[in-house]
């Protein structure tokens, strides 16, 4: 691919095209668009014109321009999430129809935690893992249910380049954290999100056990029933483990 006179690629400037969009925002006007992408408004509109002509982008109402249902549509169809989804769905339903709480599932991405999928209903409590958004690691059970399953070199690489810009969380809480979850095999995170919730939260392993994604749910922090809440998880965890990956 060609470099821009700044040295960056054509994939470069188009991936920041499609970044520029921040969760929650469907459509930007064009100069908002170029400047969050920092790139020159002729070269985002130059951008911003091919990747419509393949339906990556769209016009929307008011001259403003939004992604592509296309984008939705390769996603959907060819991501690597989807035979997970796949497989914990029926899962995650049974816990859910029992609980009539949230149930998410989320896999690892770098220092941050990225939820595929989330059952709730009208009246679950407040869960602020929404399907395709991320999380800290360590403010998140399923991030701390996860990462405490990976080898030791990716703990003690995420550990080392720990930063908590909130002064809330210290290194070595976070690696209680990790200690504790491994050793219990469950990650419990009490209203650190909110202050009324409590996040639970198991690993799932593929049938050569790498530690690949983690189940949880978000229960109100006066009902948490540990006793019960853990086992189902662990039982689904297990399910979910059995479909995924090769031979046994």
């Amino acid at each position: 691919m060609a470099n821009s006179a700044s040295g960056d690629s054509v994939v470069d400037r188009v991936v920041r095209v499609l970044e520029a969009f921040p969760e929650g925002v469907s459509s930007l006007p064009l100069g908002e668009l170029a400047a969050r992408a920092g790139l020159p408004l002729t070269s985002a509109h130059r951008l911003v014109k091919q990747l419509a002509e393949h339906r990556l982008l769209e016009q929307a109402p008011g001259g403003k321009v939004q992604l592509g249902l296309r984008l939705w549509e390769l996603v959907n169809r060819n991501s690597p999430t989807l035979v997970l989804r796949q497989a914990a769905l029926p899962f995650m339903d049974d816990i859910h129809q029992v609980l009539n709480q949230n149930v998410n599932l989320a896999v690892l991405q770098g220092d941050d935690v990225l939820f595929v999928e989330r059952l709730s209903r009208r009246g679950s409590v407040a869960n602020r893992a929404k399907v395709a958004g991320r999380m800290p690691v360590h403010i998140s059970s399923a991030g701390v249910a996860l990462m405490s399953a990976q080898p030791p070199h990716v703990q003690a690489a995420y550990l080392a380049r720990f930063r908590d810009h909130t002064g809330k969380a210290t290194t070595e809480h976070v690696r209680q954290l990790l200690a504790a979850a491994s050793t219990h095999g469950f990650a419990e995170l009490a209203g650190v999100v909110d202050p009324d919730t409590w996040g639970i939260a198991v690993p799932i392993f593929d049938r050569q056990r790498h530690a690949v994604a983690a189940i949880g749910v978000v229960v109100p922090l006066a009902e948490v029933r540990i006793q019960q809440l853990v086992p189902a998880l662990k039982t689904a965890a297990r399910g979910i483990g059995r479909q995924l990956g090769g031979p046994a």
